[in-house]
């Protein structure tokens, strides 16, 4: 620490802890008395608190890691930290103790209350993230962030990391439908979405500045990749107009936009910027905030005083824009606050920007005229208000020397600043570039520890200047002093003199100009054409202002012009240009909408929908509303007063309803409609097929839903390895397959936002057969009837089958089926080795099948399901097996019709029991001129809906549906 400019300094080890590791250091921007320390996270979370600037501390422990720090711009000792985690704390304590304000909040979106009228000093603007993952701005009070105290101004959600406060403005962004729509909020009033031009369809945009109650912001249009436009809004921050087209932008080091445009510091509204024109980039001023762009005019003379040949506007000087983002070294462009006029940044001269032949360019008359002062780039430091510029070589080199100029850059002299040539990495001078003190700091060798030179020019002056040593400068544009619509005086010290100047006093005198047209832009919808009019633009009408009048009111009449904010000026043209107020027209109702308050077109069954209703011409409070919902419901209104909040509605049922509005008055109506799909979350999707099918035998595949009814939805369903899907509107196909082997079948069922998928494995061969098994009884005690069960089960009588018969799991196939009895079906499949030879025959399944039967009726399968409980497996009798996993439900008539199926199926056994040849065994076949056969199991009467698993629920049409080719034998 050193309390004398640098001359000598104090290791404060000792009084911040000799083990502790500091990774941070902030000083309190409003009392500098006041620094706060952070220590290394990754060793141990603490703050190091002082109130002596810096000479003693105290140490603070967190519980939390800190990422950030926000000082409130008035109150000393308030601060807001983000934490690695993305939690907001607060202080009122500097840092003493913290309170948790919210959770989930978005890095570097957070904000003090900026107000200009200093109300709401203690409210706090955030970005958070809702538990859904949506982001929403939030206020809240810094010492009361509940769910009770907290505000959300803007209805709805915006996109991650879109809120920007700054000064009396409050930005977001929404995205929909593709495009982004950008809103704001002025003084803290109602949001409004951001005008710009019709067709600009933006894709991007910055805030540049929101001084003087104006944004200034750069918008990257829909046909635009490496360039911005510039547009400027009204006071609102609502309208905006077009500033310049296509400057130049650029990729940051971490990934953000780069625009190359620069306030020149001092002089309220006067900007430098590179334009792209014709693949070439070329450097325009403007001192009235984007209402005329000039390009630059180029040195008369090089450094040496050779005559510089060039005109504009076909050779100017162009400068490079970008500012340091380190503090402690200048950028390629550097002007001052307390230096007006002083601009100092390096270029070339020539038809366009080059980073080649580049050189350092000064400017004494805030951009009219330009003189080269070094044929190398150099950082430049202001002292003494500009009284004095220092210049250092940018190099990869050491250097010992620097320059000095005392008389803004008109001459330079060489001063030796170090013995021993310094590699130097930056430059301190103090704040308010009203010292004549530096402080270089660098290293003597790539190894060495680093090095601070203490740089005092205070002995270079002897005295302090007198009023005599001033004269007055005013400010103009190529001999243009109306301003902004004025003329401005500043005080400057005369170039021969040599006296330190002290303390900046800012203007002297300003004077208002008369009005004249180049005082006023062209207004929202309007352009500027080459006679310098501003007439209306292709998309503008300009009879639209009135749209949202109500009869008896008045509105503002634009004349097509708006005075440059912050402008000015008095009386001349200004009564012409000004907006005049006229009352507002009655009108017909035309151009109705009625929209949903989200911009969707879907709702969810049971939960509020906000109609919107908007109309392009009429007074809407002036009419009467009428809303048909669809759904049998209806509502008027005599007046807008009741639907400024939106129309509120609650639908019990899905399905697409039809919503109309009516509007009329006295002078005719206009109608709109909406079609509104209602929908219910989808909660399970079970898709339901065979287990096994004979090759191109048609096969019927449903998916079924939990909840049945949800609204409009989209079925795609994929076939085995299929990159084509197949979609449909119907949760039933049917299809063929013409290969052997195993075959897989997925569907995703789409419903609003909602995709859900079920993936079922089929078994696809020329013939096979199957049995149904039974089991002891004991089991059914066990049974909970759902899927998961089923399947472990089928697994574990797999194994039993094959440890008691010695027959390959290939050729083996068990299915549990739903219910009780607990039951199973048993499929002997072909199974044929991967060269395709080996295939079983016919003959050879009925050894199998005869196997199995053998030790099926010996009771030698059986398994063991938990210790103690020994589960027998039989061969059924009297009983056709179903190819499908069901779970039936219980209505009465689905009872009857399943009973009369089975009925139906026992007729058909007895007719065909002398067919015969192995009892309880069923052979399918690809049947050729055979009709048919339907059968499907008996149903259990143990269960009741809320137990049957949602996945297998079908209806009694798809079970009679069901096509199975099926011969059922003894």
């Amino acid at each position: 620490r050193s309390t004398d400019y640098g001359t000598t300094y104090e290791k404060l080890n000792d009084k911040v802890g000799l083990k502790t590791i500091l990774s941070y250091l902030y000083v309190c921007p409003t009392n500098k008395r006041k620094i706060m320390l952070l220590t290394d996270p990754e060793v141990e979370s603490s703050l190091l608190i002082s109130s002596d600037e810096g000479a003693t501390y105290q140490k603070y422990r967190l519980n939390f890691y800190i990422h950030s720090l926000l000082f409130h711009p008035k109150q000393e000792d308030w601060i807001l930290a983000y934490s690695q985690d993305q939690k907001l704390f607060s202080s009122v304590e500097f840092g003493r103790r913290w309170l948790l304000l919210h959770e989930g909040v978005a890095p570097n979106r957070f904000y003090w209350s900026m107000m200009g009228s200093g109300r709401e000093f203690d409210l706090v603007h955030l970005e958070a993230k809702t538990v859904d993952g949506h982001a929403q701005y939030i206020t809240c009070k810094m010492q009361n962030c509940s769910e009770a105290t907290r505000s959300k101004p803007f209805p709805g959600y915006i996109d991650h990391n879109s809120l920007i406060v700054q000064d009396d403005y409050v930005f977001v962004q929404l995205t929909s439908a593709g495009r982004p729509h950008y809103y704001v909020s002025y003084r803290r009033n109602a949001f409004a979405q951001m005008k710009l031009p019709k067709y600009s369809l933006p894709k991007d945009m910055h805030v540049i500045s929101t001084d003087e109650n104006q944004v200034f912001a750069a918008v990257q249009e829909w046909n635009q990749n490496d360039t911005y436009n510039l547009y400027i809004s009204d006071t609102r921050g609502v309208y905006f107009t077009l500033a310049l087209e296509n400057v130049k932008s650029s990729q940051g080091l971490e990934g953000n936009v780069m625009i190359d445009l620069y306030e020149v510091a001092g002089i309220k509204g006067m900007f430098l910027a590179n334009k792209k024109i014709d693949n070439q980039v070329k450097t325009f001023i403007t001192y009235n905030k984007g209402r005329d762009w000039s390009l630059l005019q180029a040195p008369d003379t090089d450094l040496r005083g050779n005559p510089i040949h060039c005109l504009l506007p076909y050779c100017s000087l162009h400068l490079h824009l970008k500012v340091s983002e380190n503090p402690y070294t200048s950028g390629n462009i550097a002007s001052r606050d307390t230096a007006p006029s002083i601009i100092v940044a390096s270029g070339n001269i020539g038809t366009e920007l080059s980073d080649n032949d580049i050189s350092m360019f000064v400017s004494s008359d805030a951009g009219n005229t330009w003189r080269q002062i070094f044929e190398e780039e150099h950082s430049v430091l202001y002292l003494d208000q500009g009284g004095v510029l220092v210049a250092m070589k940018h190099t990869s080199l050491p250097i010992r020397h620097l320059w000095l100029s005392f008389d803004e850059g008109r001459s330079w002299s060489k001063y030796s600043f170090t013995s021993l040539p310094l590699f130097v990495d930056g430059v301190l001078g103090e704040p308010g570039e009203e010292t004549l003190i530096m402080t270089v700091f660098g290293h003597f060798s790539h190894r060495s520890e680093w090095q601070l030179v203490k740089v005092d020019y205070k002995s270079i002056f002897d005295r302090r200047c007198a009023e005599e040593d001033y004269r007055p400068w005013q400010l103009h544009s190529q001999g243009e002093a109306c301003i902004m619509g004025a003329k401005r005086i500043y005080r400057k010290r005369k170039s021969e003199k040599k006296c330190m100047q002290g303390k900046y006093a800012g203007a002297m005198t300003s004077e208002p100009c008369v009005c004249t047209e180049a005082d006023f832009d062209c207004d929202y919808g309007y352009e500027r054409h080459s006679n310098g009019q501003c007439l209306p633009a292709f998309w503008y009408n300009p009879s639209s202002l009135s749209k949202d009048c109500s009869l008896g009111q008045s509105y503002l009449n634009s004349t097509g012009y708006r005075k440059v904010v912050s402008n000015n000026c008095t009386d001349g043209v200004r009564e012409r240009y000004t907006a005049k107020p006229q009352q507002c027209p009655g009108k017909a109702p035309q151009g109705l909408r009625i929209i949903t308050s989200d911009g969707k077109l879907t709702a969810e069954q049971g939960h509020n929908v906000t109609f919107l209703v908007q109309l392009e011409e009429g007074d809407l409070q002036r009419s009467l509303i009428q809303v048909d919902f669809g759904d049998g419901i209806a509502v008027s209104y005599a007046n807008l007063s009741s639907t400024e909040d939106g129309i509120k509605h609650i639908y019990q049922n899905v399905g697409i309803f039809r919503v109309t509005v009516l509007v009329e008055n006295s002078l005719g109506s206009d109608n709109a409609v909406l079609y509104l799909h209602v929908t219910c979350p989808l909660e399970h999707v079970h898709l339901s097929l065979p287990f096994v099918t004979t090759k191109n035998k048609e096969v019927n595949a449903t998916a079924v839903l939990w909840p049945s009814q949800v609204g409009t939805l989209t079925y795609v369903w994929w076939f085995g390895n299929n990159t084509e899907p197949l979609i449909t509107l119907e949760g039933s196909i049917t299809f063929t397959f013409s290969v052997e082997g195993m075959n897989t079948i997925t569907v995703q069922v789409s419903a609003g936002n909602t995709i859900l998928q079920d993936t079922k494995t089929i078994a696809v061969y020329e013939q096979f057969q199957s049995l149904r098994l039974s089991f002891s009884l004991n089991l059914d005690d066990y049974n909970p009837d759902i899927p998961e069960w089923r399947r472990d089960v089928s697994r574990v009588v797999k194994r039993a089958l094959v440890e008691a018969t010695g027959i390959s799991s290939k050729h083996i196939l068990v299915a549990v089926l739903p219910g009780l009895p607990t039951s199973a079906e048993l499929f002997i499949l072909p199974y044929q080795d991967a060269t395709g030879e080996n295939k079983r025959t016919a003959a050879d399944l009925e050894q199998i099948s005869e196997t199995l039967i053998q030790k099926l009726n010996q009771n030698l399968v059986h398994f063991e399901l938990k210790p103690g409980v020994r589960i027998l497996v039989h061969a059924a009798h009297l009983t056709a097996a179903p190819l499908v996993d069901l779970t039936p439900s219980h209505s009465g008539s689905a009872m009857l019709m399943l009973l009369s199926v089975v009925f139906v199926g026992l007729a058909v056994f007895v007719i065909y029991k002398f067919k015969r040849k192995i009892p309880g065994l069923n052979v399918y076949a690809q049947m050729q001129n055979e009709k048919d056969q339907e059968m499907v199991s008996p149903v259990s009467q143990r269960e009741s809906i809320p137990n049957v698993p949602q996945s297998e629920l079908m209806s009694p049409e798809q079970l009679v549906d069901e096509k199975l080719e099926v011969q059922p034998i003894g």
